[in-house]
């Protein structure tokens, strides 16, 4: 099974490799890195330290591994710790988060046998742990081989990805017995895992990082600068479009105009789409909006301070306008992408909008719907999600006592499910303290009780 596995990979990649080029030479998507992919990387110095490798896939893993990788060096200041990601935004968000913390970022390598084995040789790991139940099969099978135990944390297994594995639950399960440990979200991620093939013995629930993640430090300092600039204030409710992809700016942007004919009351738009790729596609739905608007990254102007509309063309800054948002719509659930973290609007008290299409974060979402700490849309049509928006925006910047009650709300839920990165660390603490020589002594550590919540 593994050697089609092997082979369908080969033809994907082959098929998708225009593609590929075609990204590269617009937006340099996949060029970067890719020696790092093929396995090319300098040997790891580690003078017999035990190594950590940490993968997180992209942009909302890296965000989550944060209270992690401080607890980590913290409790085990020995240890030298590497972190992967695939995607382009994660890899530079984890280069910015992670500069003092980690000994090398890099790139995962491709999930060739050989590839994967270079990679292993270059970095020596003593332990990998996997965020979000990141599963490559030639990866895992080689860290089997070589004795490296893997634990996934912060594990999450959708009832949709649970189908689909179910599809080839032989394969699946062959897969998931080479991990080790399988730390989930949810008792009911966790019994997805363990009906998929992890033995229940391997299977603990830490509840969610991410909302660890939210509470840490955000530098004040670049908050001041963004009220300062473009004049943040609070008689002119913030309207905050995160994690956007399309057709959700233009109908957050024709929601907006409208709003702004029907309220009495001023308002101001920053929009932040997911993939910074788009950021071109979006100045120039700006460009044809008939609205004032500049972009972050453009130098100082005099019209920041009053222009109708901010794109956000960076990464790694929305915690720290968050505090400045009177309202934010959380994207990729007008489009139906199964929607985007909602924790770190919710965690200084904003007014969180979503849409219908939320399945990525479902147990979140429905325990935010149901304390009344969300708004969330029925499923509607383009032009009816433009005119519900519409509303809703007119009804929110005119009652501040209700976005005020929400915004509570969202704050005490996130307050009341901290300590996920504390649990995972005591689960873990056996494949840190010990090294780890054979399988039989990798069994008995993990026959220690553990905390499981």
């Amino acid at each position: 099974m593994y050697l089609v596995y092997s082979f369908l990979l080969t033809v994907g990649f082959l098929l998708l490799l225009p593609r590929f080029l075609l990204d590269a030479l617009r937006h340099g998507k996949y060029v970067a890195g890719f020696r790092e992919r093929l396995g090319s990387l300098p040997s790891l110095a580690n003078n017999g330290r035990p190594v950590v490798w940490l993968h997180c896939v992209s942009v909302g893993e890296t965000q989550a591994a944060r209270p992690l990788v401080q607890g980590i060096r913290q409790r085990f200041p020995d240890h030298l710790l590497v972190i992967s990601t695939i995607t382009l935004t994660g890899q530079t968000l984890a280069r910015e988060l992670f500069k003092s913390d980690a000994t090398k970022i890099f790139y995962f390598p491709f999930d060739w046998r050989q590839t994967v084995r270079r990679t292993l040789r270059r970095i020596k790991p003593s332990v990998v742990l996997l965020v979000e139940t990141e599963l490559w099969p030639g990866f895992l099978r080689e860290c089997q081989a070589q004795e490296i135990p893997v634990a996934i944390v912060n594990g999450r297994l959708s009832q949709r990805s649970f189908r689909r594995y179910k599809l080839i639950k032989a394969f699946t399960s062959r897969v998931l017995r080479t991990v080790n440990l399988a730390i989930m979200q949810t008792e009911a991620d966790a019994e997805r895992i363990r009906l998929l093939g992890v033995e229940p013995g391997k299977v603990f629930i830490s509840g969610n990082l991410k909302f660890d993640a939210v509470i840490l430090p955000v530098a004040t300092s670049l908050t001041e600068e963004f009220r300062r600039r473009f004049n943040l204030v609070d008689l002119a409710p913030l309207i905050l479009g995160v994690s956007t992809h399309a057709p959700e700016e233009r109908i957050i942007l024709e929601a907006f105009k409208q709003a702004r004919l029907e309220s009495a009351m001023a308002s101001r738009l920053i929009l932040a789409p997911r993939h910074p790729e788009r950021f071109a596609e979006v100045a120039a739905l700006l460009e044809d909006s008939g609205l004032n608007w500049t972009r972050r990254t453009a130098p100082y102007h005099a019209r920041d301070r009053s222009c109708d509309v901010i794109l956000l063309d960076t990464i790694g800054e929305l915690q720290a306008i968050y505090p400045l948002a009177s309202i934010v719509f959380v994207g990729g659930s007008i489009a139906k992408i199964g929607g985007h973290n909602i924790l770190e609007p919710a965690a200084v008290g904003a007014c969180i909008v979503t849409g219908a299409y939320s399945h990525n974060f479902e147990t979140i979402v429905n325990a935010f719907e149901k304390a009344g700490a969300i708004i969330q849309l029925l499923p509607l049509s383009d032009e009816e999600a433009k005119t519900e928006l519409c509303h809703l925006f007119v009804t929110l910047i005119a009652d501040p006592q209700q976005r005020g009650d929400r915004g509570r709300r969202a704050r005490v839920l996130v307050e009341q499910n901290l300590g996920a990165s504390e649990r995972t660390l005591e689960v873990l603490a056996p494949l840190f303290s010990t090294p780890v020589t054979g399988s039989a002594q990798l069994h008995s550590l993990l026959a220690r009780p553990a905390h499981t919540t």
